[in-house]
């Protein structure tokens, strides 16, 4: 895994090395920071291009917005911010991380009326986030002991640095019961989502997804559920079990990092036949063509900025 040596911090382009925050920082203390997970790839067109930046970069904008805060930095900026890192790292195909956290303000929780924000973003080379053999068999997913929090407890609209200790928590217990990913269930008990995936499942020609009643709206979701109502599949959110689950014929997760990841097995129980179904192996090969601009689909609007 190949890290950027450059950074954009703060209005410029400078070392990793050199791109310093105090350990009085408040978002280090208190989690009041909020990031993105974005990435580049390659098109075969040449070059590379960073697939749906803007939606990426409003979603920043939302998630600093839910927690009260302003960005020194607008759209544009930040768009332009992501590209340079890029082109500074010499990366056509990467994955980018804008964070934007509170800085030195206060020594307690609250930060004050009108907190000053940092703004980095940072690129490395990352391959499938649950590795080759997740993308190509299937993951190992396990029920977690932990709950995805209720709606009022966390902002679940936003990807907000602290909220994500939880699932931390839940990979970590599920990795070290040998399995590779965790699965949240919401406070219900319905499932919600992966420690950093959102959860889809197929049965009988028809995709169910979890609802956003307490789930992050993916940027990857988007894209699936748009590109199934373009191939005129029946997909439908609403709310399912973990014995639904159980019954599925096939199921997958997506997020930018994991892009689309079939589930092998569930709890140790087998999920259709055990390997990624047909038309996860479908979506997994068109996806690859849509975001490298092999594939163009009606809806697709400015999804791709060059670097």
């Amino acid at each position: 895994m190949a890290r950027g040596s450059n950074v954009w911090f703060n209005g410029k382009i400078c070392a990793a090395e050199d791109a310093r925050i105090s350990l009085f920082t408040h978002g280090l203390h208190y989690g009041s920071g909020a990031f993105e997970g974005i990435r580049a790839y390659k098109q075969a067109s040449g070059g590379g291009a960073i697939f749906r930046l803007e939606e990426h970069i409003r979603r920043l904008e939302d998630s600093v917005k839910i927690m009260g805060f302003k960005l020194r930095y607008n759209l544009a900026e930040i768009m332009a911010a992501c590209a340079e890192t890029c082109r500074a790292n010499q990366f056509e195909e990467c994955y980018l991380r804008p964070i934007a956290f509170v800085d030195d303000e206060a020594l307690g929780v609250y930060p004050g009326e009108d907190p000053k924000l940092n703004l980095a973003v940072l690129t490395w080379e990352w391959g499938s986030y649950l590795g080759d053999r997740g993308i190509k068999e299937g993951a190992k997913m396990k029920i977690s002991t932990y709950i995805r929090p209720h709606p009022n407890s966390v902002m679940t609209k936003g990807k907000i640095s602290g909220q994500y200790i939880t699932g931390v928590i839940a990979k970590q217990e599920a990795k070290r019961q040998g399995y590779d990913e965790a699965l949240l269930l919401d406070p219900e008990g319905f499932l919600a989502e992966g420690s950093g995936e959102n959860l889809f499942m197929v049965k009988n020609g028809v995709v169910k997804t979890t609802p956003l009643t307490s789930v992050l709206n993916g940027i990857t979701r988007q894209t699936v559920i748009e590109y199934f109502k373009n191939k005129n599949v029946e997909i439908v959110g609403e709310r399912f079990t973990r014995d639904e689950l159980y019954c599925a014929d096939e199921a997958f997760m997506t997020g930018t990092a994991a892009e689309i990841t079939p589930i092998q097995s569930l709890d140790n129980r087998i999920i259709g036949a055990g390997k990624p179904g047909p038309v996860t192996v479908q979506l997994q090969a068109d996806y690859q063509k849509i975001v490298r601009g092999e594939m163009k689909l009606p809806y697709m609007k400015n999804w791709w900025t060059k670097i």
